[in-house]
């Protein structure tokens, strides 16, 4: 999945909010991030540009959050509670959206996500974004689970 655009269908855990995203490079751009919120969410996001997120039902049940900045907005659904995307502080033009909403993905399927700061973000910092580790996912045999 690496093709630009390439459009899947994705939901909440309730089935409540329905949406597709059209990523801007499939898996590829698939990473974590430190920040304050992503920390506690531990989501594994992928991109799609604005635009790129099309919410096909649900879209009285999906509530929004934004904090410090309030640039990024954050969006979960309001019954089950799970984040589904949200626009990006570092790139308002873009959104990132929970791998683990997307049909047929899980964010195990990654051996490794790359981990971006988002404690020293690039806004604040002036810098660019920089990944600062390695989020690794290694399967055990079976018998040794």
């Amino acid at each position: 999945m690496s093709e630009e655009g390439q459009v899947v269908a994705g939901q909440c855990h309730c089935g409540t909010v329905r949406f597709k995203a059209a990523l801007t490079d499939g898996l590829a751009t698939a990473r974590r991030c430190t920040c304050s919120y992503c920390r506690m969410r531990g989501a594994v996001v992928v991109s799609a540009k604005m635009g790129g997120v099309t919410v096909l039902s649900g879209e009285d049940a999906l509530a929004s959050y934004r904090f410090n900045t309030r640039v990024a907005e954050h969006f979960f659904c309001s019954r089950c509670g799970i984040y589904t995307h949200h626009q990006r502080r570092s790139n308002p033009n873009e959104y990132g959206v929970n791998v683990a909403c997307l049909e047929g993905v899980s964010p195990f399927d990654f051996a490794e996500v790359p981990v971006v700061d988002g404690v020293h973000h690039p806004s604040d910092t002036g810098g660019a974004s920089r990944q600062i580790g390695t989020l690794r996912f290694v399967t055990l045999n079976q018998h040794e689970a």
